[in-house]
Formats: structure tokens, C-alpha cells, sequence
């Protein structure tokens, strides 16, 4: 089994390194990530600057390409390029910090996993809640057995999972529960400051929701201490509104 592992913390991210070890003795594990940190990068993509990319020593633990690229770069430079043969499963992860609800959107682990669905290559993203402590080696643990049981289903081609772990500072996970993404936004606001040059310098804040989630999303899950594991799909059609649409008084001619 060949398994391409990335991720948008970087690639000396401890996650990652957790997550590889983790793989490695399932098959042959390739890493491919970007060079710093590109969180909510979203599915970027680099068209009009070039990407540099190195074999680097990953925290004394194995080799794997650096991308000064996003995640979505790294994935397709992998499987265009950089990894032969192409492999069987895409893993992304493990992020710090859920990636829930509307949050997947902007993901670039998120974006990792649905680069390689489009290569119709069965994917995972993982992410782990934040919390005071966030421990990566058990995530990775509970991440080897979701992904166990994904290949052992023999996903069909391009099938796409969003694994969120809840924080583990309580223990384990209460068990596995599938559910669909929420819809609620973040409670987003900037903090500003001057920059002592008569101009403002904004940076974003925000906390998750506060208010109930749909019992059956992701956030829900997490909330009770589940794994949240959700299908994606990135045909991004409004199915159910397409009939409306069409009847809608569009113009029949343009000048």
C-alpha cells in the first residue's frame, strides 16, 4: 500500500511526524508539505510564482519533500510529479485544531484531501481539537484506526473523509459517530492597532459558535466527545435549487 501524507501546519509540524509514524509499517509512506505553516489557506493554489522544493530530514525522523507552496500545491505536485508510483490513499494531517463546519472551507488540510479526490484518490483529512494540551501521539493512534478501517471498506475512487478528533485532555473519544458538516459560521472580529506609520494593522479573531449546532453535524459530535467523520464531496452544485433557478424570468436575448 502507498499513502502520501501532508498537511497545511507545515512540514515540521509535530502532527505530521505523528501521523507518519503512525503509518509508516502499513506500506510505503511518502510526505509531501508545505515549507511553513499555510492554515487556512483554503484550496490555493499556486499559478503565477514558481514553488521551490527540497528533500529535507523531517524532525530526525524520515525524509519528505518540502513545498513552498499550500497544501493543495503540495498534493498536486505529488501526484503529478514528485511521487511514483501515484499512491493508493491521500492522509492530511493531523491538524491543530478542528476543522469543523464552515471551517472547512477555508482548511488547507481540508483542501489536501479533496486535491487528491479530484485525482479520484480515496483521501482522509484529520484533525484534532484544540485544547491545553494537544496530544498528538494518541490522536495519531485513533487516526491509524479510522484509517484502518477506511481501506479495509475499500472506498470507491475519489471517496473523501473530514475526521475530526475531540480533545483528549478528558480521555479517549466516546466512539466514532458520522455526520454531516454543520452550517454555522465562526464569531469572527479583527483586533486593530496602529503601526506607528499613520496606517492600522488588523489581525483576525474569532471564536466557534456558541450557539447549538444541528445535533447531527460535526460540531455536535465533537461537542459529546466523538470522532466526527464526515464525506465530502467537492461538487459544490445546489442540487436541490436548480429547478427553482431555471424558473426564474432569465433573459431570452443580450445585446
Amino acid at each position: 500500500m502507498r499513502i502520501l501524507i501532508t498537511n497545511d501546519d507545515g512540514i515540521m509540524a509535530p502532527g505530521l511526524s505523528a501521523l507518519y509514524q503512525a503509518l509508516a509499517d502499513l506500506g510505503q509512506v511518502e510526505v509531501v508539505a508545505p515549507e511553513t505553516t499555510q492554515s487556512a489557506m483554503g484550496h490555493a493554489i499556486s499559478v503565477l510564482t514558481p514553488m521551490l522544493v527540497q528533500r529535507v530530514h523531517v524532525n530526525q525522523l524520515f525524509w519528505g519533500f518540502s513545498v513552498d507552496g499550500k497544501p493543495a500545491d503540495c498534493v498536486k505536485l505529488a501526484l503529478l510529479e514528485l511521487v511514483r508510483p501515484r499512491p493508493d490513499f491521500v492522509v492530511s494531517g493531523i491538524n491543530s485544531g478542528a476543522n469543523t463546519s464552515i471551517n472547512v472551507l477555508y482548511s488547507g488540510t481540508v483542501a489536501g484531501a479533496v486535491e487528491a479526490a479530484f485525482f479520484r484518490i480515496p483521501s482522509i483529512a484529520f484533525s484534532l481539537e484544540l485544547s491545553g494540551e494537544l496530544d498528538f501521539t494518541r490522536a495519531a493512534r485513533i487516526a491509524r484506526q479510522i484509517f484502518e478501517r477506511y481501506v479495509a471498506s475499500a472506498p470507491a475512487p475519489g471517496t473523501c473523509l473530514n475526521v475530526n478528533i475531540p480533545a483528549l485532555d478528558a480521555g479517549w473519544p466516546r466512539g466514532v459517530r458520522v455526520c454531516a458538516q454543520g452550517t454555522l459560521p465562526m464569531r469572527d472580529h479583527y483586533l486593530s492597532k496602529p503601526d506607528g506609520q499613520g496606517r492600522t494593522i488588523y489581525w483576525l479573531d474569532g471564536r466557534m459558535p456558541e450557539a447549538q449546532e444541528h445535533p447531527d453535524s460535526d460540531l455536535h459530535a465533537l461537542a459529546e466527545r466523538y470522532v466526527a467523520v464526515t464525506p465530502l464531496r467537492f461538487d459544490m452544485t445546489h442540487h436541490a435549487a436548480l429547478k427553482e433557478v431555471a424558473e426564474w424570468s432569465w433573459p431570452a436575448t443580450f445585446e
